[in-house]
């Protein structure tokens, strides 16, 4: 097979963005919805694409703060936040949200969404979100004009309508995703596909 012709993008060549290529290539990538609470006690929500597992055990979370943003100045004060499931059903707010808010400002409560506390932090969880994540400061890491922001995950609450017995689902969660430019994904169609358990078993196992 020949390979289809490809333009390559070199970094640090007049007219390269890397910023938008990553942004483009790298999806769809899961929406951190956080909120924080400053030292003066005001709340912040804002969301956050750069958003993964970091470890498995211990359970650890990590999103990305590109630049120096309120949410990132609440963690480092506090110590703690919470990760809210940004689900299809709040994609407005969600969006919203991102909008430059002064620091004085609770976005939760300018745009009318409901608060509950968390049990393990001091940082309300959403209510209408299907599933938070209530983390503690484990770490920061500075890289170049981000922040890499690390947390320990104390305690995960689900919307019991969401589970099917201890397990999530996906039809509830509803998770949108981001992509490049002004583009979001909707919740990606579900298929299962088990995983060959030894390489003689790979090419035996179909979608369903």
């Amino acid at each position: 097979m020949t390979e289809p012709e490809r333009r390559e993008f070199r970094v640090g060549d007049e007219g390269v963005n890397p910023y938008k290529l990553l942004t483009a290539v790298v999806v769809p990538r899961p929406i951190a919805w956080v909120s924080t609470v400053g030292p003066d006690g005001v709340g912040n929500l804002a969301p956050h694409s750069f958003y993964s597992v970091a470890c498995a055990d211990p359970p650890i979370v990590c999103f990305t703060s590109v630049g120096n943003k309120d949410t990132l100045r609440n963690v480092l004060a506090t110590g703690e936040f919470v990760v809210n499931v940004a689900s299809a059903d709040l994609l407005g707010a969600v969006n919203d949200s991102s909008a430059p808010y002064d620091a004085e400002v609770d976005e939760a409560g300018d745009l009318g969404l409901e608060l509950a506390p968390s049990t393990s932090v001091a940082p309300p969880r959403l209510a209408q979100s299907p599933a938070s994540i209530e983390c503690t400061l484990h770490s920061t890491h500075e890289l170049g004009n981000s922040v890499l922001v690390l947390g320990d995950v104390r305690l995960v609450s689900v919307h019991t309508s969401a589970l099917d017995g201890d397990h999530p689902t996906m039809e509830a969660l509803k998770p949108l995703s981001r992509l490049g430019r002004d583009e979001w994904g909707h919740p990606p169609e579900v298929f299962r596909l088990t995983r060959p358990r030894t390489p003689d078993e790979t090419g035996t196992h179909e979608p369903r």
